[in-house]
């Protein structure tokens, strides 16, 4: 385990205490459905490029009859950057240390009628300290009261902290979550944010928030949508839209580079890929 501070500490903490409540629901909804699936964790170890040991973090995965493939990963890494990598990291140009600790959830749904979605939080250290994430859902069969659900969910975990942040956060993932080769967003957008650094207990407790908001919302769609009737056309709908998901993921997601980058574990990496996709 590597050395943290108090901030540093509570942050991974509340992260991996929201991944238990995470994992908890969405068991719950596959007993619900019949099913007896469950989380599999597997732990990883980080081991920077001298040798060192940098931390590591925990790996759940599990396919169920609701939950086609769902992984819930938590982390809490540190080390130094690579040299030109760090001059694209807050407060790392002129300084290569850091800290990360953090969740990050994507879900691919058996039904078609049932919304993907991804949700992060994270908190980094560098000569800065900032926490970063957000919520995005990702239907291949969208539904506008879903969609107003969600982003309702949302809104009401950032107007407390302050009104501007679910309009600046919204528009941050409508241009975060966007494939430029298609021309399409990824899907029915969320918020998105990054370096929000200074207030550190206010900037926790909306981080904190935002996570409480995706647990309250996103098993009450999935619970409305998991039993609805689908065709074969639904089904060819969403193959086709995961690789979509996939490309994105591939090509342009930060969050990707930065696990490779930092020497993270593939498989955890890597769990965001859907099980079965198409291309036209």
């Amino acid at each position: 385990m590597i050395d943290m501070d108090d901030q540093q500490a509570t942050a991974r903490m509340w992260f991996e205490s929201l991944r238990d409540a995470i994992c908890a629901e969405f068991e719950s909804i596959e007993r619900e459905a019949g099913s007896d699936a469950r989380f599999d964790y597997t732990a990883w170890d980080r081991i920077d490029p001298s040798g060192e040991h940098g931390g590591g973090g925990v790996r759940g995965v599990m396919k169920g009859q609701v939950f086609e493939k769902v992984g819930v990963n938590v982390s809490t890494v540190g080390g130094s950057f690579e040299s030109e990598f760090a001059k694209s990291i807050h407060g790392a140009g002129e300084d290569p240390n850091f800290f990360a600790t953090g969740i990050s959830l994507v879900a691919h749904m058996a039904n078609p009628h049932a919304p993907a979605v991804h949700m992060n939080c994270r908190f980094l250290v560098t000569t800065k300290r900032w926490f970063g994430g957000g919520a995005d859902l990702n239907p291949p069969i969208p539904y506008d009261e879903d969609t107003d659900e969600f982003h309702a969910a949302l809104q009401a975990a950032c107007d407390p902290h302050d009104p501007e942040y679910y309009p600046r956060f919204k528009q941050w993932a409508d241009d975060y979550f966007y494939i430029p080769h298609r021309k399409v967003h990824r899907g029915v957008g969320g918020i998105f944010f990054d370096h929000l650094e200074g207030d550190w207990d206010a900037n926790f407790v909306f981080t904190q928030d935002v996570g409480r908001a995706f647990l309250d919302v996103y098993p009450r769609i999935v619970r409305a949508r998991m039993n609805m009737p689908f065709t074969d056309a639904d089904k060819a709908q969403q193959l086709e839209w995961r690789g979509r998901y996939a490309e994105f993921n591939l090509i342009y997601d930060r969050g990707t580079l930065f696990g490779l980058k930092t020497g993270g574990n593939i498989d955890a990496i890597l769990m965001s890929l859907p099980p079965v996709a198409t291309w036209a």
